[in-house]
Order: C-alpha cells, then sequence, then structure tokens
C-alpha cells in the first residue's frame, strides 16, 4: 500500500515505523475473515482493513473525528488478524500508533475519560485488592452485571506457596489483579514448579506489566510500568541468577516479549529491555520440559475433570503458540479439547474491553461459550485471568487456569509436596 505520510509524522520515529508497516499491506481482506468484531458488525470499518484505512488517512493528514475514534476503539487488538496476514502486516503495533494519533486529537467525552481514568489508575493501584474485598463483603447485593465481575473470597490455601529450594529456579509475575482475584493462580504455579524441581521467585516491587494501560492508550505510563519492572527484575537476570522470566497470564506474557520493541528507542533501557525479553516464556512453554518430571507425581489410573480449552488470542495470535497447552495434558492423561468452531475467535475479553464495549464483549462471550458447551465439558480452561473472568460471567460450569487443574491432580497423588 503506497502512503504519502504527513510532514508531521514523516520524521518521527511513529511515524516511520506506520509507514513501514502500511507499506507491506496488500489490502486483501483475508483479515476480515477472522475478524471478530467484523463478524459481529459487518462494517469495513469495523474490520482490520478498514481500520488500516482510516489510519492511513489520519497519517496523510486527514483530520480524525470522533467515527475515527469509535471505529479504532472497537477493536479488540486480538492480533488474529496478523495470524491470517499473508504479508506479515504488524497491525497491532499499527493500531496503537493510530490509536495514540487519534486520541491526541479527538477528545473524548467526560463519562469516557472517566471511566477510562478509573480503569487504568485503579486496576494497577494498591488499592484495588482493599476494594476488591470491600465488594466481595457485599457481592450477593450487587447487580448482577457488576456482580459477574466480582470473584468469591479464595479460600485460604489459594496462597499456599512451597518452602522448598531448588538450584533452578525462575521469575514469576504475579500481575497487577491477580492476586486479588484469583490468587491461586500463582500459588498453583508456584507449586507444580516445585513439583518439577524448579523454585519459583518474586521480586515484590514489580507489579502491572503495563497491558492495561497500553489497552488505554496511556503510551507512557505504560513505559514506566515496563521499566520499573525491568529495574524489579535486573539484578537477578544480571547475574544470571533465574533461567527465565515466567508469565501465566498470556496478556502479560505477550506485552513482556514486546518490551524490547516498547523501549527500543530508550537508551537506558533499551539492552535491558531486550534481554528481558528473551528471557520471558509462558507457562505453556515451560510445560513442554517437565512433562517428564510431572508425570512421574501424577497417578496414572486417577479420575480427571473433561475439559474445554480457551486458547485466549494473547496465546494463540499474540505470542503465536498453538496447540501446546492441550497437547502436554493431554500427554499427562487429561481429556482435553478444544472448540471445534471458532476456536481461533477472540471471547471478548481483551483487557479492559469487556468493560469498555459490552455490547460487543457480551455477544463474542456467549458465542465462545456455546462452542465450548458443545464439548460438553466438566470444566473450562484458559490461559488468562480475563479471559477465565469473563467467561466465567456467562456460564455456571467452572471456568479456570489450567495450571489450577493440574496443581490439584498433584495434590491428590502426593497431598503433600512442600
Amino acid at each position: 500500500m503506497q502512503t504519502d505520510i504527513a510532514p508531521e509524522f514523516a520524521s518521527t520515529p511513529e511515524g516511520i515505523e506506520a509507514d513501514a508497516i502500511l507499506r507491506k499491506c496488500v489490502h486483501c481482506g483475508f483479515c476480515t475473515a477472522t475478524c471478530p468484531t467484523y463478524q459481529l458488525l459487518g462494517d469495513e470499518l469495523d474490520g482490520p482493513r478498514g481500520r488500516i484505512y482510516l489510519m492511513k488517512q489520519v497519517l496523510e493528514g486527514h483530520a480524525p473525528t470522533r467515527s475515527t475514534q469509535m471505529h479504532l476503539d472497537r477493536c479488540l487488538t486480538c492480533r488474529n488478524c496478523e495470524t491470517t496476514c499473508p504479508s506479515g502486516v504488524q497491525y497491532g503495533n499499527l493500531l496503537e500508533i493510530g490509536r495514540r494519533i487519534v486520541d491526541a486529537r479527538v477528545p473524548r467525552p467526560a463519562g469516557e475519560r472517566m471511566l477510562r481514568w478509573a480503569l487504568k489508575e485503579g486496576l494497577t493501584s494498591p488499592l484495588f485488592k482493599p476494594a476488591l474485598k470491600m465488594g466481595q463483603s457485599v457481592r450477593s447485593l450487587l447487580p448482577e452485571a457488576l456482580r459477574a465481575k466480582v470473584p468469591p473470597p479464595a479460600p485460604a490455601s489459594a496462597h499456599r506457596w512451597p518452602a522448598r529450594e531448588h538450584p533452578r529456579k525462575v521469575l514469576l509475575l504475579m500481575g497487577c489483579v491477580q492476586p486479588a482475584m484469583l490468587p491461586n493462580i500463582n500459588s498453583a504455579t508456584a507449586r507444580v514448579l516445585d513439583a518439577a524441581g524448579i523454585q519459583t521467585l518474586v521480586a515484590d516491587e514489580a507489579g502491572c506489566c503495563g497491558a492495561i494501560r497500553l489497552h488505554l492508550d496511556d503510551h507512557q505510563g505504560a513505559l514506566e510500568h515496563m521499566r520499573r519492572n525491568i529495574d524489579a527484575w535486573w539484578p537477578l537476570v544480571a547475574a544470571g541468577s533465574v533461567e527465565a522470566i515466567v508469565m501465566n497470564a498470556s496478556g502479560c506474557g505477550v506485552t513482556v516479549k514486546e518490551y524490547g520493541h516498547s523501549l527500543r528507542h530508550d537508551a537506558a533501557y533499551s539492552e535491558k529491555a531486550r534481554r528481558v525479553a528473551d528471557l520471558t516464556r509462558d507457562l505453556s512453554e515451560l510445560l513442554r520440559d517437565i512433562v517428564p518430571a510431572l508425570a512421574k507425581e501424577l497417578s496414572p489410573n486417577a479420575a480427571r475433570p473433561r475439559l474445554a480449552f480457551h486458547p485466549p488470542c494473547t496465546l494463540q495470535h499474540g505470542q503465536q503458540l498453538r496447540g501446546g497447552v492441550e497437547t502436554h495434558l493431554r500427554e499427562l492423561g487429561f481429556d482435553v479439547q478444544v472448540a471445534l468452531n471458532e476456536a481461533h475467535l477472540c471471547c471478548g475479553s481483551a483487557g479492559t474491553y469487556s468493560l469498555l464495549q459490552p455490547e460487543l464483549a457480551m455477544p463474542l462471550r456467549d458465542r465462545k461459550l456455546g462452542h465450548l458447551a458443545a464439548l460438553e465439558p466438566q470444566a473450562i480452561v484458559s490461559a488468562n485471568i480475563g479471559c477465565i473472568q469473563h467467561l466465567q460471567s456467562g456460564t455456571t460450569t467452572p471456568v479456570r487456569h489450567w495450571i489450577e487443574v493440574l496443581d490439584e491432580a498433584i495434590a491428590v497423588s502426593l497431598p503433600s509436596i512442600d
């Protein structure tokens, strides 16, 4: 696609990057077939090809409008289009640039500004945990829509952390909302890795990976989160004390794996960011290597629940990791199936999307749950807290992280592994 970037953008880093991305696009339209919002709305401007046209116009000097902003907002950033694109167009990076430019030129209504500010400041704040506890204490009194966003209090066992030390060590990002909302995901991760002879370390100063602020177009705030995490991890990384930085939330994983790109223009952090990104592994990538060790910890004849696996977009499209979770769980004796239809489509969670675009997020959720229900599972498993919470709000079937199910199977086989 030929572009004529306006002078105000032509010499800027974001303008140069956007121009290079646009030139790869041949406008074939393959991406529309796998775009969730295009599937729902049937509007060219609510698919990747139409949004690329809108961003191209802005970069060529046309004034963006509130309509431009709305169509960019509706994108889930699931990056399914990147998986489909035969030309390798980096749509996610282009969208980030386009949203930033449009938001700087198109004021949002006061209500939108307040909601977005509350999400980016509240979800990443130390006050989130006590606020959630307060919500849990009155959960039964909350309106149904809000109650679905507030999980019941976790049992004390959800905080049980292994005490053994091992020569093999990894760093785990606890995340911003996960320790408060679903703490068992992190402790189950540590217990499973402990059973495989790997010790899980945590840097207390690390927090949100930066994804929430990126979702809300707070680019500078996201970069500050990234720098803070790098500073927290760097002593252990520089000393070679850990073999990997592990992500059990695939949304965090795709963001941290792109730290090198995000901070490439920061002279003080670019090399550190690249090294951190190179060390980062999704939890499923570790699972591949520890299957033999875990197989020894599991009772081969024990009953296992029938599972339906929902692969998050951030895993299968953002990180381009497909098939690993279900394959390795099957190797460990689990009955795991993936939806026969539309397994590649987003469930509608997409970070803060389900809160900002509920009129699109809920139909996508129900569509996904319909395909998963056809498998008649005893439980649905996924790999990202956002997907887990969003799907659970629409079904009575338990929705969990796959690591929790694996942890429980090990606990049944070996009641005490600490």
